[in-house]
This record gives structure tokens, C-alpha cells and sequence, in this order.
């Protein structure tokens, strides 16, 4: 296998399932529009939370085939196909087989939850199947049988920046000259434990997400699935399939400041993003667009202001700054490649999604925020950033 120095890294294919549409296109014009997926959750039953509304797929009615398979798998399976047709990476052989790196919380914990409330009901039958494929593993192995995938898998599990940094290690396994082409991506469903958790945390709003608002008071969680093909350029121009973007840079820190909280100086970001920049080797004053974490926490949304304060400095206020998860929720394992599909998305159309339900901004950041229309310099790059917990950060740079 033969590769250049320090390759480029380009983006030949994306694929989204959201609760704003089952496609890239639908998602996006939905988001571009201001809409937003809250809605009472039907999936389980929330009786005795505090909230009970999220951001749900409405998914179609299953096949026979898609039986077998648990919610998780089908959001991966029809994001990544979109993503692989696109690349026309089905069917056709490559050279070398297609590596995974791949990113959730809770894989298909429907399953877990299921044969533990078997267990408890006194029911036996199915139960040990249930229990067997809910691990990620197998929601990976779906994906290798569904579409014939043989390259290794990497599987990321960081909480809630997993989904940036699966992207970013296949983009590592790109420059580093250990595959010429990476499916990455990421996928979440909503589940019954992981709601509850929130909600017993007190972490989720009782109305709606207000990233960046003064009065913020909690995030809303969704689900969904994004996926991406990396490849090396001149692996992608030798197949002849049209480049939609790059991946100039990435970069990703911990701070170990608290488990579920970020540190109060926001410092970990800063360190993030400054490795991004410095990767794709170019200034915070191009980036045109940051699709931000906002999660709209109280602890969350001001220390993320201060990273992009001391990054961009003077340059803020001319910087498009929003927060997706308003509208589609906080997609955990997903989010992190959902959101570097928007922010591409937001390149290509050189136009910033709006940040909604924001009516008391703060200050430091009033000025970047998003409103409707918000045009970007078509040929400037874009960031996306995530915060995990456990004081995970990470940050991507992309450009067309």
C-alpha cells in the first residue's frame, strides 16, 4: 500500500437519520428553516420524570428483516448507507477494505432494558437473544454484514464526545498512512435508562433547550445517527467520486475537572481547539462558522463562551456560532458526527444554522449568535467542538 506524506484528508460522502428528517437533505433544510423535534416521548413510558419530552426519530414501519434488529442498528444502517452511495463505496471493490471507527453510549441498551424486564416479568423466551446483541458490537457487525464491511472497527466511547472523536481518528488513521478510506460516524436511541438518568440528574428542560440563553436551564436529549467517508484525496480522485469537503485538523484534550462537569475556565476546549487550528494550519480569524456543544446546561454554556473568547479574541463577533442541539436534541454518541455533517453542510451552502429559543443571550457571545440567514464567507473554514463528560473535548476543522 502506497501513500503520500501527510495526506489530505477529504469528505466524499454523508449520511444523517435526525428527528428533523431520514436524509441529509430533509435534515438540513428543516434545521436552515429554525425547526425544532421536541415532542412528548413515545417510546417508553416516562410516567414519574420530570420531563417527558425529547427528540425522537420517526423511523418507517419495519420489514421483516429489520426485526432482528434493535432501533440502534437500523439509525446506523440507513445513515450509512446514505453516506456509502454517496461515495459510490457500495458495490464497486476497492482497493483496500473500508475501515470503521465508530461512536455511541449505549449501543442497543433497548435490548438490555428489555431482557431485564423479562427477567423480572418471569418470561424466558428470546431473552438470551435480546441480551446478546445489545452490546455495540454487534451493532457494528450489523453494519459490516449489511454492506459487506471488512476493514478493522474502532469503537469510541467517551460519552458525549465520542462522535467527533471517532471522526477524528479516522482522520488520524488517514494522515498516518493506516487506511486510504474510513467510514466514521455515530449513532444513539433513545433509551428508557438513559433518559431517566437525566432526568434524575435534573439536567434536562422542563421547556426547551436554551444553549447560550442567561436563563438556561437544562438540554434535551434526541437521537439519531450521522456517518461520514474519509479517504486520502488521491485515493478519492484515482475512484473518480466528487470531494465535498476536508478535514484540515482535529484536536481533543481532557481537563479530569469533575464527571459530569466541564471546568470552569473552559481551558480544556481552548487547548482542543488551538490543536485544530494548528493541524489545519491556519488562524482562528477564518473560521467563519462554529457549530458549537451548547447543551444548555447552566454549567456547560459559560465556560464554553470563555474558550471562544480567548480563542478568537477581537474576531469573535464576526464569527457564526450556534448550537444544533436546540433542534435536535443532545444525541450523545451521535453528536458529535452529526454536527460535523451540519457544519459542512453550513460550508457548502455558506450559511449558519440559527440559533433558536435564545432570548436573553450572553453577553460575551450576543453578537456571534446565529440568527435566521446569517450568510458565511463561502470559502472560509468551519469548526465543530463537543464536551463530554469526564472532561473530554474535541474539535474538527473542515472547509470545502
Amino acid at each position: 500500500m502506497q501513500f503520500s506524506t501527510d495526506p489530505d484528508v477529504v469528505i466524499t460522502g454523508i449520511g444523517v437519520v435526525s428527528p428533523l428528517g431520514l436524509n441529509v437533505t430533509s435534515t438540513w433544510q428543516s434545521l436552515k428553516a429554525g425547526g425544532s423535534a421536541r415532542q412528548d416521548i413515545t417510546l417508553f413510558d416516562t410516567e414519574g420524570c420530570r420531563c417527558r419530552q425529547g427528540a425522537q426519530v420517526s423511523l418507517p414501519d419495519q420489514t421483516r428483516a429489520q426485526r432482528r434488529l434493535s432501533r440502534a442498528s437500523r439509525l446506523a444502517l440507513m445513515a450509512a448507507e446514505e453516506a456509502l452511495v454517496q461515495a459510490q463505496a457500495l458495490g464497486r471493490p476497492l482497493e483496500n477494505p473500508i475501515s470503521l471507527c465508530i461512536s455511541t453510549t449505549g449501543g442497543a441498551m433497548e435490548w438490555g432494558e428489555s431482557f431485564l424486564q423479562g427477567i423480572l416479568q418471569g418470561k424466558r423466551r428470546h431473552l438470551l437473544s435480546q441480551v446478546a446483541r445489545y452490546q455495540p458490537q454487534q451493532q457494528v457487525l450489523d453494519l459490516q454484514q449489511a454492506f459487506g464491511l471488512r476493514g478493522p472497527v474502532t469503537l469510541v466511547g467517551n460519552a458525549c464526545a465520542s462522535g467527533a472523536n471517532a471522526v477524528g481518528h479516522g482522520f488520524d488513521l488517514i494522515r498516518s498512512g493506516m487506511a486510504d478510506c474510513v467510514l466514521v460516524g455515530g449513532f444513539e436511541a433513545l433509551t428508557e435508562l438513559i433518559f431517566v438518568g437525566f432526568d434524575c440528574l435534573q439536567v434536562l428542560s422542563m421547556d426547551c433547550c436554551r444553549p447560550f440563553d442567561q436563563n438556561r436551564n437544562g438540554l434535551m436529549l434526541g437521537e439519531g445517527a450521522a456517518f461520514l467517508i474519509l479517504e486520502n484525496r488521491a485515493h478519492a480522485q484515482k475512484r473518480g467520486v466528487e470531494i465535498l469537503g476536508s478535514l484540515l485538523g482535529y484536536g481533543h484534550s481532557t481537563d479530569l475537572h469533575h464527571l459530569t462537569q466541564p471546568s470552569p475556565s473552559g481551558q480544556a476546549l481552548v487547548f482542543a481547539m488551538q490543536a485544530a487550528l494548528a493541524e489545519a494550519k491556519i488562524s482562528p480569524s477564518q473560521i467563519s462558522y462554529v457549530n458549537a456543544h451548547g447543551a444548555g446546561t447552566p454549567t456547560n454554556d459559560g465556560p464554553e463562551t470563555l474558550a471562544y473568547l480567548e480563542i478568537f479574541e477581537e474576531h469573535l463577533p464576526q464569527v457564526a456560532i450556534s448550537s444544533t442541539k436546540a433542534a435536535v436534541g443532545h444525541t450523545l454518541g451521535a453528536a458529535g458526527c452529526l454536527e460535523a455533517v451540519f457544519a459542512l453542510c453550513a460550508a457548502r451552502d455558506a450559511i449558519a444554522p440559527p440559533q433558536l429559543h435564545n432570548l436573553l443571550p450572553i453577553p460575551e457571545i450576543a453578537a456571534s449568535l446565529a440568527g435566521k440567514d446569517r450568510n458565511l464567507k463561502s470559502a472560509d473554514p468551519v469548526m465543530s467542538v463537543n464536551l463530554g463528560f469526564g472532561g473530554s473535548n474535541a474539535a474538527l476543522v473542515i472547509s470545502l
